[in-house]
């Protein structure tokens, strides 16, 4: 295992290195964002701006509802402000949209500024695009959906057929003697029969369809 760099023996001049290596990798990899202690943006880097598609004058003075999507809840942002707000690093998963209404959505850390006194002065953010992470979830979940309605299916269009021949199959032993009644028991029979055919053709469609999505490349689906 590697041990971690150690850089509290290292020159001002090497630390500034070390330093501006960092902020350049940031910047190419990282949105980034400042706020004052209201929420107001203060700075932005580019790829902030690119993600959201906001200029960068259009997002400065402005607070973060600019790129709000309206899917969190009121008490999402309130947990968030309480936390940061006590001084604490807030960290959660953002659904943002951008200006020309697509959505995105980014994994957040939220670090309180705070001057000599401790006084909290300003909010950093730094956040990296998960779009992939979520479209993963999002693929997951509804195949659950999927499968859960097709249980759903089974449940109501199977069982039903089956429950009138198991009643009509006893029917037949009170009425084995009447050729009438017989006969319309046998059409009844034929009847379920094909509506239970029927739906074994749709559930094999549905199944074969839903395992052909499951397997497609993601960049076909």
């Amino acid at each position: 295992m590697e041990r971690p760099i150690n850089i509290s023996n290292q020159s001002k001049e090497d630390l500034l290195r070390l330093l501006d290596a960092y902020q350049k990798a940031t910047l190419e990899a990282i949105l980034c964002s400042i706020t004052d202690t209201d929420g107001n943006i203060i700075y932005v880097n580019k790829i902030f701006s690119d993600v959201s598609q906001y200029s960068m004058d259009e997002l400065l003075g402005q607070n973060h509802n600019i790129v709000n999507a309206g899917y969190h809840t009121p008490e999402f942002f309130r947990e968030m402000w309480e936390t940061i707000s006590t001084g604490n690093p807030w960290r959660g998963e953002v659904k943002n949209r951008a200006k020309d209404g697509s959505f995105y959505w980014l994994d957040s850390v939220i670090v309180p500024i705070k001057n000599g006194s401790g006084e909290i002065i300003q909010y950093f953010s730094l956040r990296t695009l998960i779009n992939e992470k979520k479209k993963a979830e999002e693929d997951q979940e509804a195949h659950i959906k999927a499968l859960e309605n097709m249980l759903f299916m089974i449940s109501n269009k199977v069982r039903h057929p089956i429950a009138n021949i198991l009643s009509i199959a006893s029917v037949f032993e009170e009425y084995a003697n009447s050729p009438e009644e017989i006969l319309k028991m046998i059409s009844f029979i034929k009847e379920e029969a094909m509506t239970l055919d029927n739906f074994m053709r749709e559930l094999t469609g549905f199944i074969y369809d839903l395992n052909k999505k499951s397997r497609l490349p993601k960049r076909d689906r």
